[in-house]
């Protein structure tokens, strides 16, 4: 039996498996508030309490950079080892996967009406594949191909630094840098960016912030849901072009991620972000940032996009990892299709 979970800095997600039923039908599910708690030893140890079932291995996806089985969480304070957490949990291994590399074994695991297609390419069914997820922060993986099945590669390459595209994120950039010692794609292109670009609008750019929105967010504890609502329903200006300037970002960092890995077999965003704007994500700023490449445009220009739909991508992809490491997961039992989906209609 095995315990997976994706812990990130808002909620940590955990479920129980059997080899049996595959990563698809968990026996036990639950979601908990991460910073509610102090460790993860204690929510574990609650949600086994409480669903009565007996363990023998755990796999976690994490955010942060997984260093010799040991990670400082990135979004929360909290230090997670596996040698403690076999311990005190009494189980006989823990593995922790960086939530990227999670998301990045379900991959080859989703089905097709788990995906929208942006962008269908012309898709190598073996080549590399990028993974993009602007969420609470933003993570960056991608996966190669073996001979046998692809392997996820983990990279904390959305802290690099930020490189903007346009005279406006130029002007963006030397806004923060007033501020911040280093400015990462995270700074820009995730939720905890999403107000960073607003404030820069409103502040330098002085694009006009109407009372109700301002009335909005000072009640808020997180502004970054209500600045993407009110971009979606058209109703503000300053939210509008927030929302725009994230999404062209989110563009060229995707297409920048398809260069360096040479993603011939996609680049696919999760994370908890693009579902939830999938309308601005279609329009055309996304995938003009993607391709404006310049000499190597043609060779973006054939990379397929895809948005992950599946919520759960991370846990999923921690409970593959966990059950196939056991030897466990029947690869004839899961669907994996590594040739490219096709575009919704």
């Amino acid at each position: 039996m095995l315990l997976a979970g994706d812990i990130g800095g808002t909620k940590t997600k955990l479920a129980i498996y059997s080899p049996e039923d595959g990563a698809r039908a968990p026996i036990a599910e639950q979601t908990f508030s991460s910073q509610a708690y102090d460790h993860l030893e204690s929510i574990a140890q609650a949600f086994l309490e409480e669903v009565g079932v007996d363990v023998e291995r755990a796999c976690f996806g994490v955010a942060g950079p997984i260093i010799e089985n040991r990670v400082d969480v990135t979004n929360l304070p909290w230090v997670i080892d596996a040698r403690t957490m076999e311990q005190e949990l009494d189980l006989e291994s823990v593995i922790l996967l960086n939530d990227l590399a999670a998301i990045a074994n379900g991959v080859p695991f989703l089905r097709p009406d788990e995906l929208h297609t942006l962008h269908k390419g012309t898709c190598d069914p073996l080549g590399a594949v990028g993974v993009m997820a602007p969420g609470t922060g933003l993570g960056e993986a991608f996966l190669t191909w073996d001979g046998e099945r692809y392997q996820p590669q983990d990279s904390e390459g959305g802290h690099t630094d930020f490189a903007p595209t346009t005279a406006r994120q130029v002007r963006l950039l030397s806004y923060l840098l007033k501020d911040m010692a280093h400015v990462s794609y995270e700074t820009v292109c995730s939720g905890r960016g999403i107000p960073n670009i607003y404030r820069f609008l409103k502040e330098a750019e002085s694009v006009s912030e109407p009372d109700w929105m301002a009335d909005r967010l000072a009640d808020a504890d997180d502004p970054t849901p209500i600045i993407a609502k009110a971009a979606l329903d058209s109703e503000c200006e300053l939210c509008t072009l927030t929302m725009d300037t994230f999404v062209s970002i989110m563009g060229a960092e995707a297409g920048n991620i398809a260069l360096k890995v040479m993603a011939t077999g996609g680049v696919y965003l999760g994370g908890g972000i693009p579902p939830k704007i999938l309308p601005l994500i279609k329009e055309n700023t996304f995938l003009t940032a993607f391709f404006e490449k310049g000499r190597l445009a043609h060779v973006v220009e054939r990379i397929p996009v895809h948005v992950i739909l599946n919520p759960d991508i991370a846990l999923f992809g921690a409970a593959c990892h966990g059950l196939e490491l056991g030897g466990r997961l029947s690869i004839e039992s899961e669907t994996i299709d590594v040739t490219c989906p096709e575009p919704e209609s």
